[in-house]
């Protein structure tokens, strides 16, 4: 079959699906290439060529879609059939392949992720009382992980996985709720690592769990363990505004400094503050000017958190620096005490006006380039490592005066 032609029926194809409201074939079809192969003829009534065109898809995303391959299968075989028996008589159908690899370094270990890191999260979600199902129910979820007709059943009355948990774990339920986490056939625990990421994905996926703040949680308690091997959870893409996320070895994002951020947040008790860190750190690669915008809120909280504890009253109407004079006069972060013969005194006062000022700048730059803004069609964003400079200087911020907050506490404590 002739390239030109295979195109001219894929667009076809592919509008149909649109049409249809089948998306995610409509864009598999348009984002992947395809490729026809005859795979066999057939002589009766005067012969018929038996084509299959197949669709090379990355190896991570192949497995990511599992079970959901075949139902996509149909939807384009459909549509295929459609567009081009009508005209040739020959017999079509679509096929998803892994694409091949063309790499050298597949033989280095990708790091690995001990099965403590594994165990001290199924035991987090333990402590959380969560069902790592959500919603769903377990043969629902896992079958968009497995294809649960492929894997065999332990109980001899079953022929695969799926009537076996059903009968298990809905019918009889006499099995308890954790059940998977030490079912071979799954091999969550001591299988391969990309396994288990694919599987913490699925627990915080918008279709698996809806509450959003859990949704944080959970992944920010994932990433504090994940962290310390190598790996973590980001914020792929969104899905009716809500976030899909996927697993990545660690991207340079200064994680040092995030993590200086969620200490602050521990320190001061400040729930909302833990929230805008996760979601600062989620948005650095993916969405800079989230970041920035983000970047600057996390001051705000850390301001109005301090003056809040502080007894010091403030208004829905104050700016961010605003917010910062006051806790700058607060908890004196530009000492008067300083006096021109203690050497270096000039850079002290430099250096805290300074950290004071960057607040300013921040709020500048977010209302350039952060969120909250409509663009005009030309307008280019910042890139991540504006981001990181933005997330990196207000982290320095807040621990500044987070510090100087508790200094303040514990002195006032002992008088």
């Amino acid at each position: 079959m002739e390239q030109h032609l295979l195109e001219e029926a894929l667009a076809t194809v592919h509008t149909l699906l649109q049409s249809e409201g089948m998306d995610e074939a409509a864009y598999l079809v348009a984002t992947h290439p395809a490729l026809a192969e005859e795979t066999g003829y057939d002589n009766w009534n005067g012969g018929t060529e038996i084509w299959e065109i197949r669709f090379q898809i990355l190896a991570t995303e192949f497995a990511r879609l599992g079970a959901k391959r075949n139902q996509l299968e149909e939807q384009i075989t459909s549509r295929l059939r459609t567009v081009l028996e009508q005209d040739t008589h020959n017999w079509y159908s679509a096929k998803l392949v892994p694409a091949k690899e063309k790499r050298k370094d597949w033989r280095v270990a990708s790091p690995s992720l001990p099965k403590r890191v594994r165990t001290n999260i199924v035991d987090g979600l333990r402590l959380e009382d969560l069902a790592w199902y959500g919603k769903l129910d377990e043969v629902e979820f896992l079958s968009r992980l497995f294809d649960l007709q492929q894997l065999p059943s332990t109980d001899g009355r079953y022929t695969d996985a799926a009537r076996d948990i059903w009968q298990h774990r809905v019918n009889n339920d006499d099995w308890e709720r954790d059940w998977v986490f030490s079912d071979d056939r799954f091999n969550l625990l001591d299988g391969p690592a990309e396994q288990f990421l694919r599987f913490l994905c699925e627990v915080v996926h918008p279709i698996v769990r809806s509450d959003r703040d859990e949704v944080v949680r959970l992944v920010s308690h994932f990433n504090d363990q994940l962290r310390q091997v190598g790996w973590e959870l980001y914020e792929e893409e969104r899905i009716a505004g809500r976030p899909r996320y996927s697993y990545r070895q660690n991207a340079q994002v200064g994680p040092g400094a995030v993590l200086r951020a969620k200490t602050v947040a521990d320190a001061l008790d400040a729930g909302w503050m833990a929230k805008e860190i996760e979601r600062l750190e989620n948005a650095i690669d993916q969405d800079p000017a989230l970041a920035i915008g983000t970047a600057k809120e996390l001051i705000e909280t850390c301001c109005k958190t301090i003056l809040t504890k502080r007894g010091v009253a403030f208004t829905k109407s104050e700016d961010l620096g605003d917010l910062t004079k006051k806790v700058a006069k607060e908890l004196r972060l530009v000492p008067e005490g300083i006096t021109d013969e203690t050497k270096g005194a000039d850079n002290i006062r430099l250096i805290l006006r300074n950290l004071t000022q960057l607040t300013n700048n921040l709020a500048q730059l977010r209302g350039l380039y952060g969120t909250g803004h409509g663009r005009d069609g030309k307008h280019r964003g910042l890139q991540p490592r504006h981001a990181r400079l933005a997330v990196a200087s207000a982290v320095a911020f807040i621990d500044f005066i987070a510090d100087t907050y508790r200094s303040r506490e514990d002195a006032e404590a002992g008088q």
